[in-house]
């Protein structure tokens, strides 16, 4: 447990307390006085409750306000960090595409690729490290975006290990709202499994969508029954052979859940598909 739930707890717990305590006294007061039966039961518990319920929130805001604006702070920071990171990182992109028009030496211009490749990856790590952060602190917005440019956008990732793999589509151009950058994990982490749970003669991903539910299949061994249950769990590979921690589908999980969206497992005949049914994250 981290140092700001557990302060959470704790300032809770005191404030409930304290709270606690002082209705109780002031309930013993109102029966010493007035006596407690059917006919005045109401009109003696009622305001308790209600003075109760305001102290509570009374404290709880004073008390948790600086835990609050703690985030705040946090939130704010890392836009800064973010918004100043694109300043040297567009410098070294603009610098680079300008040598790679004057050099024509081959080994020259893939080290500039190479260097252009590397600033990128940098700023998508802290851009990462910013969307970690503010899903611990349920600070993602919802944004537009479009169903079959998500989708696309993400097999072309994957062009440089996907090989000889066989990647069709039939996706239409469907509006979505929702966590962007958590839909784009979802879809990655789908089509990264697909690939690497493939078969190795002919493999191939089917990716359609009909029903308001996107299926993305692969060729392969059946996913075992028995293992239908946990595939989702932290941590679980059913091939251990493969490369990875077992995170993936946790993921998957964790980001259909809560966006509402259903996400099942059917095992085929020549493979595995996996089936969302997008419809609440539908903008209509």
């Amino acid at each position: 447990m981290n140092s700001k739930k557990r302060e959470f707890l704790i300032s809770i717990s005191i404030i409930f307390t304290f709270t606690l305590i002082i209705i109780l006294y002031i309930n013993y007061v109102f029966i010493a006085r007035f006596g407690l039966n059917q006919e005045n039961f109401i009109y003696v518990i009622m305001p308790l409750v209600i003075l109760g319920l305001g102290i509570f929130l009374s404290f709880t805001n004073s008390i948790l306000r600086p835990l609050f604006k703690s985030d705040e702070k946090l939130q704010q920071s890392l836009k800064e960090t973010i918004h100043e990171l694109n300043i040297p990182v567009s410098t070294i992109k603009m610098n680079t595409q300008m040598l790679q028009k004057a050099l024509s030496d081959e080994k020259s211009l893939k080290r500039l690729k190479r260097i252009e490749q590397a600033s990128s990856n940098l700023l998508k790590l802290y851009e990462s490290m910013e969307y970690s952060i503010k899903k611990e602190i349920d600070k993602i917005e919802n944004q537009e975006f479009y169903l079959d440019e998500v989708v696309n956008n993400s097999i072309n990732k994957f062009d440089d290990i996907k090989k000889d793999t066989l990647i069709k589509t039939s996706i239409p151009h469907i509006l979505l709202k929702s966590d962007l950058n958590g839909f784009e994990k979802t879809i990655d982490n789908l089509i990264s499994n697909a690939i690497k749970y493939n078969k190795k003669e002919d493999p191939l991903i089917i990716i359609n969508y009909k029903n308001n539910t996107l299926s993305i299949f692969n060729k392969g061994i059946n996913i075992d029954t028995k293992n239908l249950f946990i595939v989702f769990d932290k941590y679980f590979q059913e091939d251990s052979s493969k490369d990875g921690f077992g995170l993936g589908l946790s993921m998957v999980k964790e980001y259909c859940d809560k966006n509402k969206i259903l996400i099942t497992i059917d095992t085929l005949e020549d493979g595995n598909q996996f089936n969302l049914n997008i419809k609440s994250i539908i903008h209509k």
